[in-house]
């Protein structure tokens, strides 16, 4: 049985305090020995410097460091320049996706529209050099017009050239194990790692899940918003939530699992712990 890829993301700090913030942080979630690092960017790409910057500390730290690449407001000059500057730097892997317009952007869109051309474009200028992660959304894309649809536009992404994909977050295991049969029949083969977003404060997550499409179970936002203020029991429930939902995954056959640390580590050093994910 081939072994289980577990890995965290990050965001690019804005500050030299966040900046020392998750320095400790990521000390503390290196002890996991995940299989990578990975570091978002900005609407527009708008902290891409960020985003490098944290990648080679990262790589400079002796981890294996991923930058997630957008095309969406990029030409294909800058891509070019983005993936020759990584490749220098010996990164092997990249997270590609098409990424979300500032808003009240009012300037070009640039040269892709979509997250299959950006992966062609990477595989047409860099052969086989980069392992390319690509998104996928168990509960669909917030902008598809139909949920066929968004699976052609997942299993596009696969046949221009993506390795694996990592999904959305989600807290409802039978959409993304009737997604990786449906995206099976389709005749994607690669592998499709679970996004696990940990619950420690509930308005922020329904702020994130209302923009993403992220679904909140019922029952579990009623219960959430039934604390209050009540970061403790917010936290604790929040727990049992997911570590439950990652059992299911686990035992459902995923092949791995990402985790949305937010910057903090203990929310995802507890669940590792729960799953006992080191010995798997």
């Amino acid at each position: 049985m081939s072994s289980k890829s577990f890995s965290i993301e990050f965001f690019p700090p804005k500050t030299p305090e966040g900046a020392e913030k998750l320095r400790a942080t990521r000390a503390q979630l290196a002890e996991l020995k995940p299989a990578y690092f990975s570091v978002t960017f900005g609407a527009g790409g708008s902290t891409q410097a960020g985003t490098r910057d944290t990648v080679l500390e990262i790589c400079r730290e002796g981890h294996i460091a991923v930058p997630h690449v957008s095309c969406i407001g990029r030409s294909r000059s800058d891509l070019r320049e983005i993936l020759a500057d990584y490749k220098a730097h010996g990164i092997r892997r990249l997270v590609a996706l098409r990424g979300d317009l500032p808003s009240g952007y009012g300037g070009s869109s640039g040269d892709f529209r979509h997250a299959n051309e950006l992966i062609a474009f990477i595989r047409e200028e860099t052969g086989d050099w980069f392992h390319i992660e690509a998104a996928a959304y168990p509960e669909v894309h917030p902008q598809a017009k139909s949920p066929q649809d968004d699976l052609q536009n997942f299993v596009r992404k696969i046949q221009a050239g993506a390795n694996s994909a990592i999904t959305q977050y989600f807290y409802n295991a039978d959409a993304y194990f009737r997604f990786v049969d449906e995206a099976h029949k389709a005749g994607v083969d690669v592998p499709i790692a679970a996004g696990i977003m940990p619950i420690t404060n509930y308005s922020q997550l329904s702020r994130f899940s209302d923009m993403c499409g992220a679904e909140i179970p019922r029952w579990v936002r009623l219960k959430l918003a039934s604390y209050g203020d009540d970061t403790a029991s917010i936290r604790a429930f929040g727990m049992d939530v997911v570590t439950q939902l990652c059992e299911r995954l686990l035992d459902g056959g995923v092949p791995g699992m990402h985790f949305y640390s937010l910057n903090q580590a203990g929310p995802t050093a507890e669940l590792w712990k729960r799953l006992r994910l080191a010995e798997r």
